[in-house]
């Protein structure tokens, strides 16, 4: 269990370099096993889901290590097409190597992902796509077996801008005869870096990014070496919190446009924010005002992952802020939490209210999920006393020393 001990009043100051993407990490680790090659991988955080990623690329048969924030995978040795429960349970992105494994083996054998709890996650989407490629799939026992003997491109039509339907997609279509065209495609940047990843080990794919992606088929190469990009949602986590307990915080080596959803609402909320190449300056006295209605959308409007947070640093906003959650039915499984420490929110199915108080009181809290656990550390930064987040290790499944880049800044925080 870890302990996260926050004393709020504290100003954060400073400059903080944002971590590579989690969410762009997990895809490309899981396309490394595309062909028998070597993969150099520079700015990967170290975090709990990117570990059992690389469990799962050890129990396939790939030498996998991660040394600081450089990974090396060598996939040579692919000799496994099935991945046990324990390990797809440790994070919902796991439901990503199906695709990867259908294309290198012919066949994957795997059971539903695990992760936080924010709802149903049907993979319907996933699993009919593939068999418009050509894949069998059957399903048993809360296993699921995919096998193709022969994978062919189509043109494909998704009902729903699915981020990990896309991806399963585009992995799979690497090895089908033909181009494959993926319509009404998820546009998140981390889309866009599966396809510039996917270029280097010599696939040809175009569009991703946009809603319509095409892949052809693979030239492969022996070595590639690719950059993960920076963690927008991370970056606006510590965004959001700066502008919630005040202060003047430059994040570099981020690319703004990735969340600038995030930062029109916090200038709205009345912070100062400065954007260049590569870097955001954000300026805030703490008093911050309510920003209207927010609504959750996939990319590019306003990022699920991103309201929880949001949310905390609206809690002492002046007036009432109404956020609406249209991604995941349990997205708000912070608030009771929140309530402890004195907010004033209140719940209307899939709305959230947000009422703005004068002041908030540290108590002890139990972290619900990644984002919620850190919505939880934010809205600690601004009550009064001292805030304990009891987790479980989700916050870290998404943070790396997160702890070490808030005390950084000024934040009086220690993790036990």
């Amino acid at each position: 269990m870890d302990l996260w001990h926050i004393r709020g009043g504290r100003r954060l100051d400073g400059v903080c370099c944002v971590q590579g993407s989690k969410n762009a990490s997990l895809p490309i680790l899981a396309a490394s096993i595309l062909s028998p090659s070597e993969s150099e991988l520079h700015n990967v955080p170290r975090l709990r889901d990117i570990d059992a990623a690389l469990r799962i690329l050890r129990h396939l048969g790939c030498e996998a290590e991660q040394r600081d924030n450089e990974v090396y995978i060598n996939a040579n040795g692919v000799t496994h097409s099935a991945i046990p429960h324990k390990l797809m349970l440790e994070m919902r992105s796991s439901v990503i190597f199906m695709g990867a494994l259908l294309a290198r083996c012919g066949e994957a054998r795997l059971s539903p992902p695990g992760g936080c709890q924010l709802g149903k996650r049907p993979i319907d989407l996933h699993l009919s796509a593939l068999r418009q490629l050509g894949a069998e799939i059957e399903e048993s026992g809360g296993e699921i077996l995919c096998r193709a003997k022969h994978l062919k491109g189509a043109e494909i039509q998704l009902p729903f801008p699915s981020v990990g339907a896309t991806e399963n997609l585009m992995l799979a279509a690497t090895a089908a005869e033909g181009a494959t065209v993926i319509r009404g495609a998820a546009r998140e940047p981390e889309i866009a870096a599966l396809g510039d990843y996917l270029k280097t080990m010599g696939c040809k794919i175009s569009g991703a990014g946009t809603d319509t992606i095409t892949v052809g088929e693979m030239s492969y190469v022996n070595h590639t070496e690719h950059s993960i990009i920076a963690d927008r949602i991370v970056a606006s986590t510590i965004a959001c919190a700066a502008a919630a307990a005040g202060g003047d915080v430059e994040l570099r080596d981020v690319e703004p446009a990735h969340f600038s959803t995030v930062l029109h609402f916090l200038k709205q909320a009345g912070c100062d924010i400065m954007c260049q190449n590569r870097s955001v300056r954000l300026r805030s006295d703490g008093n911050l005002r309510a920003v209207g209605e927010i609504c959750t959308e996939p990319y590019p409007g306003f990022p699920t992952d991103a309201q929880p947070v949001l949310m905390a640093a609206l809690l002492k906003a002046r007036g009432r802020t109404l956020i609406r959650e249209t991604i995941f039915e349990n997205r708000f499984r912070q608030v009771p939490e929140l309530l402890r420490l004195g907010a004033d929110i209140e719940l209307c199915g899939q709305c959230a209210e947000i009422r703005g108080v004068e002041r908030l009181h540290g108590t002890v809290l139990n972290a619900t999920d990644l984002r919620g656990g850190a919505a939880m550390l934010v809205a600690g930064l601004t009550a009064e006393g001292q805030t304990t987040v009891c987790d479980d290790g989700h916050i870290r499944r998404g943070y790396e020393s997160f702890d070490a880049r808030l005390r950084a800044l000024g934040a009086d925080i220690c993790l036990d």
